[in-house]
């Protein structure tokens, strides 16, 4: 592990060859969610994946608002990465987006997986409900609930036993939720930044190829995202997994790691100008 001087903690791996890919974590975790393709990528690709502000390792309060797009952008400033392959997870997605509109000459191409963050805009009953849930068990004190109430919504998803989960990957994510919580117990008066005007009104100014992909047990909100975000954007393939809720990549590992690595491969060399969204249709059918 390292640290950049703003505090924030990374793994990186350099090659010289290729596209250097940046994984950005979901809220309910830090940079430890790509531990199961961690080890193959590192062998062939420039990897990177931090841990964004208040999570993981990266537990610096910020010296302002905070800002996950600037604190992004001033890791891969520090590595010296000029061109990377942007990979986020739910509110790591929200923020690769950013980074796509806030300096879109440091974008090669997307892959969400799925939206979230910044790009849910709908309060959805499941969400409400998730809400109403950690808000409820954080006014009093009570972390073990706010981290079941994540684990119910977001691990297990709407539609689904816990039983039907593997058991490892909910106490992992327990483990990272938890160290979340813990790292910004006393960060109440911090502002965080915003897009202005938000991501999901500038959609069609994010003109990288993006892959999508959303599961069936998430969240309405979340599915919901997806649709609005595959209607925005110029150049977009969206893919469906039926058996997975919120987090695909520590679900379903290998197959994620497949789908990322032809995802890669496709979009290695730079490309012309973006197709237009009518030529794109036939990619919103699901895999």
């Amino acid at each position: 592990m390292a640290t950049t001087p703003l505090g924030i903690a990374y793994d990186h791996v350099a090659h010289t060859n290729g596209i250097p890919i940046v994984l950005i974590h979901a809220g309910v975790a830090d940079r430890r969610m790509w531990d199961p393709q961690w080890e193959h990528l590192r062998t062939e690709h420039e990897i990177v994946r931090l841990d964004l502000r208040g999570f993981g390792e990266s537990t610096a309060l910020p010296e302002g608002p905070l800002a996950h797009v600037d604190d992004v952008l001033s890791t891969l400033s520090h590595l010296g990465i000029g061109r990377c392959h942007l990979v986020g997870s739910s509110l790591g997605a929200g923020v690769a987006c950013e980074v796509a509109l806030t300096a879109p000459h440091l974008v090669q191409s997307l892959l969400l997986c799925p939206p979230g963050g910044s790009l849910l805009a709908a309060l959805t009953d499941d969400l409400k409900a998730f809400l109403d849930a950690e808000r409820s068990a954080l006014a009093v004190d009570d972390i073990d609930a706010a981290v079941e109430a994540n684990i119910a919504f977001w691990v297990v998803g709407p539609g689904r036993e816990a039983s039907q989960v593997d058991l490892g990957i909910q106490d992992f994510v327990r483990r990272m939720q938890r160290q979340a919580f813990e790292v910004t117990a006393s960060w109440a008066d911090v502002d965080e930044v915003e897009l202005d005007p938000p991501v999901l009104e500038q959609l069609q100014d994010i003109t990288v190829p993006t892959l999508v992909l959303i599961g069936g047990f998430d969240l309405t909100t979340t599915r919901e995202a997806a649709d609005q975000v595959c209607a925005g954007l110029t150049d977009v393939r969206r893919v469906d997994w039926p058996d997975v809720a919120h987090l695909p990549s520590l679900e379903q590992p290998d197959r994620f790691l497949t789908l990322l690595l032809g995802w890669i491969a496709d979009h290695e060399a730079q490309r012309p100008a973006a197709i237009p969204a009518e030529r794109n249709s036939s990619n919103l059918a699901p895999e």
